[in-house]
């Protein structure tokens, strides 16, 4: 599926809207579709374009601490077309993995909040606080009130090495508007430091909730959007599904240019109205050190990305820029590229 992605970005025979043939886009949140309390500019009408031409939307988050109905709510009153069924859950990628790791009906510790435990009561396990009731799983979540007592019941029931451990996910920080602060994996690190060993993870950047979410939506053409590297694309590329960056978030041209092969997206848009546009083809010389983008061109010289021509948007030159920095297999010392293009 992903291959057939990558044959298309690099020399397909005509330029295609993204859209074409895809029947789900699985979003990110933050970033992507919202900002703070405000919807991403343009994003709402791409959506609901996409969703008119048969597209469902379905929504991927690593936040535990938020129920699928509560996500829901929220988007639809910033303009969205969803209901809960749409939203795709850490808690609930993570339930997926309990279910073939415990029997059913099980005790499972909760370390987190209102969205986990909701899936866990919804799946038929019974929901403690405390090491002392014998968990047979351990499942860890963000939640603003996640306390130190909570992360040492944790590490007591965990003493015990038959007892599971789920983690939603490891994001190291949590953007907040007052600034950046620790997110779920900086939990999840203090009681691996105390326990001496590591969980498993539901949540992006592993394959564990695009394989839900494709489950779930019966998807047999999904395309992957999201605004960070190391989760969003990371996790689709895990899962095979082909993925968009949106230069609407976290990550930038900056992050593109200098992305590892497993962090590398399928496309690359300036935001979501670029969805229904025909996406250009990447024309690579046979000899691999030149790209071309509609009219912009790149050049390798020696350790060095040169400009040939600009063209008329900077996204095309991105386009091209990242392709010959990614097909080269050279260390790149120098780019002769517009610095607000990598800012």
């Amino acid at each position: 599926m992903a291959s057939e992605a990558r044959r298309g970005l690099f020399g397909g025979r005509r330029e295609r809207s993204l859209l074409d043939g895809v029947d789900v886009i699985l979003a990110d949140l933050d970033g992507v579709l919202y900002s703070g309390p405000e919807p991403i500019p343009h994003a709402v009408e791409a959506i609901r374009n996409a969703q008119e031409q048969g597209v469902r939307l379905g929504c991927l988050t690593n936040n535990a601490s938020r129920t699928d109905r509560a996500v829901a709510e929220q988007l639809t009153g910033l303009g969205y077309s969803v209901r809960a069924d749409d939203i795709i859950t850490s808690p609930q990628a993570a339930v997926m993995m309990l279910r073939e790791l415990i029997e059913p009906a099980s005790t499972v510790l909760v370390v987190g909040g209102e969205g986990l435990v909701s899936e866990l009561d919804k799946a038929g396990y019974r929901v403690t606080r405390s090491a002392e009731d014998r968990p047979a799983a351990v499942v860890q979540g963000f939640a603003p009130d996640v306390a130190w007592t909570q992360l040492a019941e944790a590490a007591f029931a965990l003493a015990d090495e038959s007892v599971h451990w789920v983690a939603t996910n490891t994001d190291w920080t949590l953007p907040q508007p007052r600034g950046v602060a620790p997110g779920n994996g900086t939990l999840v690190s203090a009681v691996h430091t105390a326990v001496g060993r590591l969980p498993v993870v539901a949540g992006k950047p592993e394959a564990a909730m695009y394989d839900l979410a494709v489950q779930r939506f019966g998807a047999t053409s999904p395309l992957a959007v999201g605004d960070r590297l190391d989760t969003d694309i990371l996790g689709a590329n895990r899962a095979g599904v082909p993925s968009v960056l949106v230069l609407t978030g976290i990550d930038k041209a900056k992050q593109v240019l200098a992305a590892k092969k497993e962090e590398r997206p399928t496309y690359v848009l300036s935001d979501l109205r670029e969805l229904d546009e025909p996406y250009p083809t990447v024309k690579v010389s046979r000899s691999g050190d030149s790209v071309e983008v509609r009219g912009a061109s790149v050049r390798l010289e020696g350790d060095a990305v040169r400009i040939v021509r600009r063209g008329d948007r900077e996204i095309d030159l991105l386009r091209a820029a990242s392709t010959l920095i990614w097909t080269s297999g050279r260390p790149i010392f120098t780019l002769d590229v517009p610095e607000e293009l990598y800012s």
